[in-house]
């Protein structure tokens, strides 16, 4: 059996020895910055809101008064669920950005613009879904 190369101290020279740690210090590095860059991260999402993402690219949400359609929001990226910053129980509400349909066509129209949605999830009737078109 042939003694290791790193039995003796006497075996290595100092260039061996400088090659090791400059790989193991840049090692060390890497792994510092995927640690504290997960910790930055996980630092953010407890001070912001978490949310959940539902859907694609184009959604359309539908909210109803009984079975009567009453408002209509078109082009939306993403409907979320707001999650509390403290914690990890969801808040009772959704919300997104939309395209609101004043007109209720299905169609976006001069003068219907992007805004700001929320509703409840206790109380309010709605549909989300792709649009066909």
């Amino acid at each position: 059996m042939t003694p290791s190369i790193l039995s003796s101290p006497a075996n290595l020279n100092c260039p061996d020895v400088i090659y090791i740690m400059n790989k193991l210090s840049v090692l060390a590095i890497l792994v510092s910055c995927l640690i504290i860059s997960a910790c930055t991260q996980e630092t953010q999402n407890q001070f912001g809101r978490a949310v959940q993402n539902w859907t694609g690219t184009n959604g359309v949400l539908e909210i109803y008064a009984g079975d009567k359609l009453v408002k209509r929001f078109l082009d939306i990226d993403k409907l979320t669920t707001a999650e509390a910053t403290q914690g990890s129980a969801p808040r009772p509400y959704r919300y997104g950005y939309g395209v609101i349909d004043l007109n209720l066509n299905g169609d976006i129209d001069a003068g219907e613009k992007k805004v700001y949605f929320e509703f409840s999830d206790y109380s309010t009737s709605y549909i989300f879904f792709e649009s066909p078109g």
